[in-house]
């Protein structure tokens, strides 16, 4: 377990998608290239239930899993984690390899857009930092004016990498539009809770706080 994997772990996850890392896909995952066994659903429920019965069916499995790939933890090759069964398939562990090239697997799989996507967080801090958005803090509703553009281009293909650096330039670019932000250089800033005068605001009060009272 490396320091990426233990970072993540403990994050906002629930100890049954702990267990499910750290006990049933961990162990005997490639690593070289983090994948993992084909997911036999039955032996994950039989892990998890050990000793007294919790889940019972695939799809809750699926929520587990889709934990993991919130945290960066797991990502499925072929299509995001819904409550389709990925039962036989294989999964994707990305923080096993990450001290080895930290986002060579985020240029591995392509994929198109869907509701489901989110930013690999890491991945736009980094791009964060190397474009100059001074802002990097996103909302859901950003996400979702994200998401409904590239919905309407289902013949757009790209990777995790690709789409989040995407994400990252359009943040950007709506920190260079004028609005309620506060600028800085060229950027534009949400503001902050408070009260800002302008200079004629400023003049004014000067003006008649100076007036003797009569």
């Amino acid at each position: 377990m490396n320091q990426s994997e233990l970072i993540a772990l403990n994050g906002a996850l629930s100890n049954e998608a702990r267990v499910l890392y750290c006990l049933g896909l961990r162990p005997d995952a490639d690593k070289a290239s983090g994948l993992t066994n084909p997911l036999n659903y039955r032996k994950l429920l039989a892990l998890l239930n050990s000793k007294q019965p919790i889940l019972s069916l695939g799809r809750h499995i699926n929520q587990l899993l889709r934990e993991l790939a919130d945290a960066g933890l797991v990502d499925s090759q072929n299509e995001c984690i819904s409550s389709r069964s990925l039962n036989g398939q294989q999964l994707l562990l990305p923080l096993i390899a990450a001290s080895q090239t930290q986002y060579q697997t985020l240029h591995m799989h392509w994929q198109s857009m869907s509701v489901e996507w989110r930013p690999n967080q890491r991945l736009f801090e980094d791009l964060s930092q190397l474009v100059g958005l001074l802002d990097n803090q996103y909302s859901d509703e950003d996400i979702g004016e994200f998401i409904a553009y590239w919905l309407s281009r289902p013949e757009v293909n790209l990777t995790q990498f690709q789409w989040t650096q995407r994400f990252v330039l359009q943040l950007k670019k709506s920190r260079l539009t004028p609005g309620s932000r506060h600028k800085i250089g060229q950027q534009f800033v949400t503001a902050t809770a408070g009260v800002a005068a302008d200079e004629n605001a400023k003049k004014l009060v000067e003006k008649y706080s100076a007036k003797p009272k009569g």
